[in-house]
């Protein structure tokens, strides 16, 4: 049977509190560090005596709440809704939710198969701009997508526009996702994503602070974003301005200790300025999953290195190579001024070149060499390439 089947006393009193208080109430958590959960409850219910520093007005205010506070209702109400409630101490509490200290939830609601503790180990943070462009939107699906294909799970926030294009990736590459709400998890938000948090709920999970039926207000959107940043071991912004509530999500992850990564968009963009102002400070730049990977992964996770294409010459030996660079752009030129400018001898210019004629380089036309025509615009980056054929590696 399930613990929230049969609550016990701790498990009712933080139901009781998830509705009284709000989340993120860093005095209301040190309450519960000081007192226990019990307790707080007990006097937030019963008028016992009030903690130090709360002031007479938000007493009566807490008792208010407290009185229309029905956490064993609540609890029907969720297992109706195949929620459960996990709180610190179950198995499945992710640990590193302790990192927010008197600010970490009291509990959370949790809808979906999944083991939350399990699946925020390796779990990743996208997010970025509710209003993003399209290229936000693209990179957003294909960072979720490629992320899921390498065993990530991809955490965001349920919103339009980044959030919900890093979901779909994730989604439509078959991988895990999880989605942290600013409201009550039977009641998806925004609405226009109701199709899309129920499809999470079934291939994934859908997590939340806030009691069955509760409603998102700005803050609580805000505030929720500590828990998606300490949920996971970074945090990606893929667009944000300078005012976008996913940058509040990247700066908690680097107080926590996480990492922070940025996907940078045109310098005229400003749903990009404010990732270019995370990267100009201990922001990472990143462009794909393997960048993401090699930071937050195990040891030895790399990114593969970054280069430009391979060009035929590439893969010339280094002294076919001088001799070729001594030849002029245009015109001819005797072996002896090729020699000397490739800095070699006579013997092996006049060897050389007639290798790099074998590979459709040089030509000899009486007693000089010059360039071929595709040579020289190759060497020029022209249009027209080099054929394999013509330009294969040496012999």
């Amino acid at each position: 049977m399930r613990a929230a089947d049969a609550p016990d006393a701790e498990r009712l009193a933080r139901v009781f509190l998830a509705r009284v208080l709000e989340p993120g109430d860093e005095a209301g958590g040190r309450w519960v560090r000081e007192l226990g959960a019990v307790e707080a409850a007990g006097r937030l219910r019963e008028g016992g005596p009030q903690p130090a520093g709360v002031t007479d007005k938000r007493w009566a205010g807490l008792r208010a709440r407290a009185r229309q506070a029905e956490p064993e209702r609540d609890l029907a109400v969720a297992q109706e809704a195949g929620v459960r409630f996990v709180t610190p101490g179950d198995g499945e509490w992710p640990g590193q939710l302790d990192d927010l200290g008197d600010a970490r939830p009291c509990g959370l609601w949790v809808r979906g198969r999944p083991s939350l503790r399990m699946w925020a180990l390796r779990s990743v943070a996208v997010v970025g701009a509710r209003a993003c462009t399209e290229y936000g939107a693209h990179m957003a699906a294909v960072l979720g997508a490629s992320l899921a294909e390498h065993g990530w799970v991809v955490v965001s926030g349920g919103a339009y526009g980044v959030d919900g294009a890093a979901h779909r990736g994730a989604l439509g590459a078959g991988g895990a996702t999880v989605a942290v709400l600013a409201c009550g998890v039977d009641r998806p938000y925004p609405r226009g994503h109701t199709e899309l948090i129920g499809r999470i709920a079934e291939q994934g999970l859908v997590v939340g602070e806030l009691p069955p039926g509760d409603h998102p207000t700005p803050s609580r959107f805000i505030v929720r974003n500590r828990v998606i940043a300490a949920l996971t071991r970074g945090t990606v912004v893929v667009e944000a301005a300078h005012r976008s509530g996913s940058l509040v999500t990247a700066r908690a992850a680097q107080r926590l200790g996480r990492h922070t990564m940025g996907v940078p968009g045109p310098a005229t963009s400003g749903l990009s300025a404010g990732v270019h102002e995370l990267l100009r400070g201990d922001a990472v730049l990143v462009t794909d999953a393997a960048d993401v990977i090699e930071l937050v992964g195990d040891m030895g996770e790399l990114a593969p290195d970054r280069r430009g294409p391979v060009l035929p010459r590439d893969l010339l030996d280094p002294g076919a190579r001088r001799v070729l660079a001594a030849l002029p752009g245009r015109g001819t030129a005797p072996p002896g001024a090729i020699a000397r400018g490739a800095q070699t001898t006579p013997d092996d210019a006049i060897a050389r070149l007639y290798e790099l004629r074998s590979l459709g380089y040089v030509e000899r036309h009486g007693d000089g060499w010059k360039l071929t025509r595709q040579a020289v615009t190759a060497a020029r980056g022209g249009g027209s390439r080099c054929r394999p054929s013509v330009f294969g590696r040496p012999g």
